[in-house]
């Protein structure tokens, strides 16, 4: 794999909910417009807004994660990826700094900020002012500092209240030597939909094109995105090397859910399934769809199977077609959401309970909703779909769901980013394996 990747820069903020994942999008919509082409990347274990990354820039958006990631992983899929790009916007995770993982000292631990060190793209931070004046200008200076590593590059502010609120905090930021690249007015209609997972799927949202485009409006308005984009960096990453995949392809011929219940894969993943040679085959489980009988594996990603249980219930066809793939051998592995339909029944949120496919005994229920939330390091326990018997993997568990029975032999032992065992060891019955913890990349050798 060879070239350059393109300058960029990563969006981030000192906190949660100040307004990152609307200037990100707005940004990248606006600079679109303007004639770059803009490849959007994501930091940390994080499915949904990619999925709006890549509405607002016709580009896949792949994730990055210095905590979960070997660094040969993370210069493939940055230079490869980024082919053909002339902009790279990177948006941030959590505030700049936080992370999952509480070691002190590393500069490995999935924060922003290990990600802005590790590749030297500028950071461009978000402040939310809608109840500050000066101190902003003292939190964007506590950033800038904090470590000596990573560069602020400017400072947009996000919920101005007007001209006279942005002229008290402008020029206080370019007086303590932080650029000031302009201020979004506080308007209700740049909020997207949540739900429990985050936001609502950019699939899912009718009117996502028009909400993306009415931010892009104001960022263009209201920030210098020629500033902007001359504060972009290249990457100092090592160049990538051979291929060399995170997860090795579960078969020849992969049958793939997709779908608004399944949609959580990660593309890095499915890259270098791609690379390795395999074929991936996707159908609905929502649309009644079995997987191809020619497949060899069957993937159920994550997903919010919990919002369809009743669809999925009733869909004889698909529910045919998993038993049919499993008699004849084929590899059938969920992740989350898919290992829940694997299982023998699903509560939703109401207490009704929904039969699934029985293929493994898991039985969840969102009855009593309690988070389960981290990065895991995982040992595989025998050959199955993610790997062979003894390989170690990295990824994250992020659900809501209660396990209420079980039954299976487990399918792998797992440890928090803190090195202390934890629960969730999946199940494996013969050639169908499932587990609540999301693949991300195997452990370096």
């Amino acid at each position: 794999m060879t070239g350059t990747p393109p300058p960029g820069l990563i969006v981030a903020a000192p906190a949660s909910g100040c307004g990152k994942t609307t200037v990100t999008l707005g940004l990248m919509r606006a600079l679109t417009r303007k004639g770059h082409v803009v490849q959007p990347f994501k930091c940390g274990p994080d499915y949904i807004d990619p999925a709006f990354h890549a509405v607002a820039t016709r580009r896949a958006s792949h994730n990055l994660d210095t905590w979960a990631m070997r660094r040969a992983s993370l210069a493939q899929i940055v230079e490869g990826e980024s082919a053909g790009a002339s902009l790279v916007i990177a948006e941030g995770v959590m505030g700049l700094f936080d992370s999952g993982v509480t070691a002190a000292g590393q500069t490995a631990r999935g924060a922003t900020a290990d990600l802005a060190a590790h590749t030297g793209w500028p950071v461009v931070l978000v402040l939310d002012v809608s109840a500050q004046a000066e101190t902003a200008a003292a939190l964007a200076l506590g950033c800038a500092r904090f470590r000596d590593d990573i560069a602020i590059a400017g400072v947009i502010l996000n919920r101005v209240g007007g001209e006279a609120h942005a002229r008290m905090i402008a020029p206080v930021l370019e007086s303590i030597g932080i650029r000031y690249l302009g201020a979004l007015p506080r308007k209700a209609d740049f909020a997207l939909p949540e739900r429990h997972l985050g936001l609502v799927q950019a699939g899912e949202t009718a009117d996502v094109e028009a909400r993306i485009g009415h931010i892009a409006d104001a960022i263009a308005e209201c920030l210098d995105l020629d500033a902007l984009v001359r504060l972009a960096a290249p990457a100092k990453l090592a160049a990538a090397g051979p291929g060399d995949e995170a997860i090795r392809p579960p078969g020849q011929r992969i049958a793939l859910a997709s779908d608004t219940a399944f949609a959580f894969a990660y593309p890095h993943v499915l890259s270098g399934w791609r690379r390795a040679g395999a074929e991936i085959l996707p159908f609905s489980p929502l649309a009644d769809e079995a997987p191809d009988v020619a497949a060899d594996a069957v993937w159920l990603p994550g997903g919010y199977p919990e919002l369809h249980a009743g669809t999925l219930a009733s869909a004889r066809g698909f529910q045919a077609g998993l038993a049919a793939a499993a008699k004849r051998g084929a590899a059938v592995h969920g992740e989350c959401g898919g290992y829940m339909v694997l299982g023998a029944g699903l509560v939703d949120k109401d207490g009704h309970r929904h039969a699934m496919a029985g293929l493994l005994g898991v039985e969840t229920s969102f009855a009593r909703p309690a988070m389960h939330l981290g990065y895991r390091r995982v040992r595989v326990l025998a050959d199955c779909a993610i790997g062979l018997a003894g390989s170690q993997l990295m990824g994250h568990e992020f659900h809501f769901a209660s396990v209420v029975a079980a039954g299976d032999d487990p399918l792998l032992a797992a440890t928090g980013a803190d090195g202390q065992p934890v629960a969730e060891c999946g199940a494996r019955r013969a050639n169908v394996t499932g587990t609540f913890v999301h693949i991300v990349d195997r452990l370096a050798s």
